[in-house]
Order: structure tokens, then C-alpha cells, then sequence
């Protein structure tokens, strides 16, 4: 096996890692994003471009010039530091590229459940609970911000205001009823 080919294929499973967890592209898909969440990974990309990396390259270049690099740590840590932001250039670079921005605001009004849709249904124990069905790398569990691929999203799409749906989760098989479908929910 070629040594390009090998450091191909680590290069690609290091901008992989470099996601940040992100959840990997169903084969054949489309990377679905909001405007909201295209903004962002812009504005990490630039960030990391226009501020941080050339931080970093000073460090280096300054820590380089102090002599012996095999003990000194501000180098060491620099060269390893840039390392990390460049996987992250690429992977954001990939994945901006793949990109196909879906406004959500184009369904306004609608009651039926489709990708950006912030969706708020009850479970069987009566407990309510709301989603933003988003693109798998805009996901904030913690803000309800859901992946479009996630099974309870899988099982949302298409469905309407009344509608009860059923999808596998991890603790086994739900079913959660649709009690408002809304697309004017702004992104923060």
C-alpha cells in the first residue's frame, strides 16, 4: 500500500474526529442546513482562518526561534494545536461545500412536519416537549435542536398537527403525538 494512500485515509478519518462528534452523513444524502446553522459554521471557519490559526503560527514561529524544539513545549504544543485547526479547516471546508441551506420560513404556515419545522409533541406519559428539526451539524440537544436524520425526526417528517407517530428509540419503541408544527421560530 502506497504511503499517500494510507495518509489519505488517516487525513480523512482525522477531519472526521475533527466534527467535533458530529453525526456522519447518511450515504447518499444531502448535508440539510438553516441559514442559521450555515452562519455559524461560517463564522467558525473564518474564525479559526483569519484569527486563530495565525495566533498559533506566531506562537510557533516565535517558540522555533528559541532554539532546541525537541524540549520546548510552547513549539511541541503550537505545531500540535495547528494540527488540530487545520483538520477543522478541512472538515468545516467539506462540510460547507455539501451544503444545501433549506430555509424553513418557506413552509410558514404549514402543518405539516419538514426539515427545519420546531415541533412540539406530548409522549405517552403526557410530558410535552419541543424540537427544531435541524441539520446534522447545527444539533444542540440541550436547546432541542435535534439531527434530521434522529429517529424521532425520521418519524416526524411529513406528519401533521394531530397525527401520532411511533419510531425506535433507545429505551425501545414510542409513540408521541404532533400538537403544533411551527417555522417561525427564529434561530439564535
Amino acid at each position: 500500500m502506497s504511503k499517500a494512500l494510507t495518509q489519505k485515509t488517516v487525513d480523512e478519518d482525522e477531519d472526521e474526529a475533527a466534527g467535533g462528534g458530529l453525526t456522519a452523513l447518511p450515504a447518499g444524502t444531502r448535508n440539510y442546513i438553516t441559514p442559521g446553522g450555515h452562519a455559524r459554521l461560517v463564522a467558525e471557519l473564518e474564525h479559526l482562518v483569519r484569527v486563530d490559526r495565525p495566533q498559533v503560527v506566531a506562537v510557533v514561529q516565535w517558540a522555533a526561534s528559541n532554539g532546541d524544539r525537541s524540549e520546548n513545549a510552547d513549539y511541541q504544543y503550537g505545531k500540535r494545536r495547528l494540527r488540530e485547526i487545520d483538520r477543522r479547516i478541512r472538515f468545516l471546508g467539506k462540510r460547507l461545500d455539501l451544503a444545501e441551506i433549506v430555509d424553513p420560513r418557506r413552509h410558514a404556515g404549514c402543518e405539516q412536519v419538514f426539515f427545519g419545522a420546531t415541533v412540539t409533541i406530548c409522549d405517552e406519559q403526557g410530558r410535552e416537549n419541543t424540537y427544531q428539526i435541524v441539520g446534522v451539524d447545527e444539533t444542540e440537544s440541550a436547546r432541542g435542536r435535534i439531527s434530521w436524520v434522529s429517529p424521532l425526526a425520521r418519524a416526524l417528517l411529513k406528519s401533521r398537527v394531530g397525527d401520532t407517530v411511533r419510531f425506535r428509540s433507545p429505551a425501545g419503541w414510542r409513540e408521541v403525538e404532533v400538537l403544533v408544527v411551527d417555522y417561525s421560530v427564529g434561530e439564535t
